[in-house]
């Protein structure tokens, strides 16, 4: 994929690595020509100077062209706009912008664009962390989806996947049972011993342990 990176701070830096290390085509764009320089020369990707808001900046880096562009500079305006500019204008197919401010999540995407807040993630994951619980996610999805693994409790045995569902809340994404994993239907049984791998909302997760019977 050709993905254009907008800002070279820290995590602009870490995702124009990352991306190229899994094989992308990525160019970075940054206003500041020492933060560009600081990808290093072992950088596989292009770099051009200038602001991400400059339509003729955002045609230099290939956006008529573009895959994906990711917005990650420290100003969640420029970002927002960048993003709206590549998704409606040069109709990018892949658009994320970066925002601190949480509250404003909801209003950007109800404007059809995709964000993520660090903010908003940072503080739920270290919740997660710091305090106990036996659901403890494996992969957090965003701010809103973890993935928790789950030792079949032996009163539900017999029963089927449909019972521990909840419909855009709670899923039964996958089981491992003697040492294969498989993607069950709503019909699967249960059986003892299985791990159950469940994709839940951070807010329905008492839905969950109401579930399970904890």
């Amino acid at each position: 994929m050709r993905i254009i990176v907008i800002g070279c701070g820290r995590m602009g830096a870490g995702l124009a690595h990352a991306l190229s290390r899994r094989g992308h085509e990525v160019t970075v764009v940054d206003r500041d020509p020492a933060a560009l320089a600081a990808l290093g020369a072992g950088f596989a990707g292009r770099i051009v100077v200038g602001y991400g808001l400059d339509r003729d900046v955002l045609l230099q880096a290939g956006v008529g062209r573009a895959d994906g562009l990711a917005a990650v500079t420290s100003s969640d305006e420029a970002n927002v706009v960048t993003a709206r500019v590549a998704r409606q204008f040069f109709r990018v197919p892949r658009v994320v912008a970066r925002l601190y401010d949480p509250r404003k999540a909801e209003i950007y995407r109800r404007l059809g664009l995709q964000t993520i807040s660090t903010t908003e993630w940072g503080v739920n994951r270290i919740a997660e962390l710091i305090s106990y619980s036996w659901l403890d996610p494996i992969v957090s999805l965003g701010s809103s989806v973890d993935i928790v693994d789950v030792e079949l409790p032996p009163a539900l045995a017999g029963r089927t996947v449909a019972s521990l569902t909840v419909p855009g809340e709670v899923h039964l994404v996958a089981v491992s049972r003697g040492g294969s994993c498989f993607l069950p239907t709503q019909g699967t049984i249960l059986q003892a011993g299985d791990l159950v791998h469940i994709a839940v909302l951070t807010t329905s997760t008492e839905q969950l342990k109401a579930l399970l019977g904890v």
